[in-house]
């Protein structure tokens, strides 16, 4: 058994170099821990070694040029770096299969891949988003006949503000046992300003439970915004009435695409762990999923779209990021296309040599969706003849 002083780093991540890895691993390296990042992506991997960051993630910059600079922070694609790190975190991706279930045994699989470079006197962290039991699974995996010291402390930050959140946000940590989190729970001290304990049952239904609640309140409101659509009334207007002083009412969204590679995920594996009981998940996946196909519909209620050029404004999942994983932009463009419209794309981040300006798709669409509500959209001038479809209520020129 290694002593503390004999790990060359206080902290090894294993996918270190995708969104929920590589924030965590610089702000960690900025606080003084030595970290090293572990993932099997060249590409990422000589970005981030030149100081650079292969997506948007603010104020996370600078932070990187430093801890490069100053030796707190290094890359490597070879995994036996895993076994010279005192906390191993694991913030690999957790997909759905194609019936929507999901993989398990990808996640447990890849920590066998792993298993000959852990030892039992380190802190195993798992922080992706994992299947109720799974950390339990890990722990047979690994083998019971062994006290492994596994800890699960999932992330919950907003894509792209982690250098602001996780210096805000409490943590939530759990383990398998009572060392196990009081390790993980020191660990992450040096970046939290709060610790949550909690059983690891609890904390697997703390993250899918976020997840889920928050997709619910997007299907609310989308749900809202179909039914004021039929009723020929300005939802923008509705919310706004609702909401304007009115406490009870205030922490309604706006009505949008609600995609991304969380909240859909998180609903439907909560769902599989119910015995697909989860009613309203499935009723929140109806609405969300479906409301591009309500956008195309109204329009063509209204337009032969065979005739008609519809830009889509905005591709990211989400406002001022460039992440397009899951965005439901393309699935509005591919039903609008399936009707014969011609589409054409446009984003602030997201770069696709196929896309135009916002201005060219502005003066030559004949339709406009708003996909995702980026900060610049809302200075944005609109012609006249222009049918805007603004969902989030973000272009001033639409309703105001």
């Amino acid at each position: 058994m290694k002593k503390k002083s004999d790990y060359p780093y206080d902290v090894v991540i294993a996918g270190g170099l995708g969104h929920v890895g590589l924030p965590l691993g610089i702000v960690f390296a900025s606080k003084g821990s030595k970290v090293c990042l572990f993932d099997r992506d060249q590409v990422k991997a000589d970005i981030v070694k030149r100081g650079e960051l292969p997506f948007i993630e603010y104020g996370a910059k600078s932070l990187l040029h430093d801890a490069l600079k100053n030796g707190t922070l290094t890359v490597s694609l070879d995994a036996s770096r895993i076994s010279e790190a005192r906390h191993v975190i694991v913030a690999i991706g957790t997909p759905v299969d194609e019936y929507l279930n999901p993989k398990v045994r990808a996640f447990l699989d890849f920590m066998g891949s792993i298993k000959m470079h852990l030892r039992t006197d380190q802190t195993i962290i798992v922080r992706s988003t994992v299947y109720p039991n799974t950390c339990r699974q890990i722990l047979k995996h690994l083998g019971e006949d062994r006290q492994w010291l596994i800890a699960y402390c999932p992330e919950r930050i907003v894509q792209g503000y982690s250098v602001k959140e996780l210096a805000e946000l409490p943590q939530i940590v759990a383990g398998v046992n009572r060392e196990a989190q009081d390790r993980a729970a020191a660990l992450f001290s040096r970046i939290s300003p709060k610790i949550i304990r909690t059983s690891l049952a609890e904390a697997e239904l703390v993250k899918l439970f976020s997840n889920a609640w928050r997709y619910i309140q997007f299907a609310v409101t989308n749900q809202f915004f179909m039914i004021s659509q039929n009723f020929g009334v300005d939802y923008n207007r509705v919310r706004q009435a609702m909401t304007d002083g009115y406490g009870r009412a205030a922490t309604l969204p706006s009505a949008g695409f609600a995609a991304g590679p969380c909240l859909l995920k998180d609903t439907m594996q909560l769902s599989a762990f119910s015995s697909n009981n989860f009613i309203l998940g499935h009723a929140a996946m109806m609405i969300n999923e479906g409301l591009p196909n309500f956008v195309v519909d109204q329009l063509r209620n209204k337009y032969d779209l065979a005739s008609k050029k519809v830009g889509i404004l905005g591709m990211a999942f989400k406002a001022d990021v460039d992440d397009i994983r899951d965005s439901l932009s393309y699935k509005v463009g591919k039903i609008l296309r399936f009707h014969g419209a011609k589409v054409l794309y446009s984003d602030e981040f997201v770069k696709d040599p196929t896309f135009v300006s916002k201005e060219e798709l502005l003066s030559t669409c004949d339709i406009v969706i708003v996909g995702s509500p980026h900060s610049a959209y809302r200075q944005l001038t609109v012609n006249n003849g222009t049918d805007i479809i603004d969902l989030w209520g973000v272009i001033p020129s639409n309703g105001e």
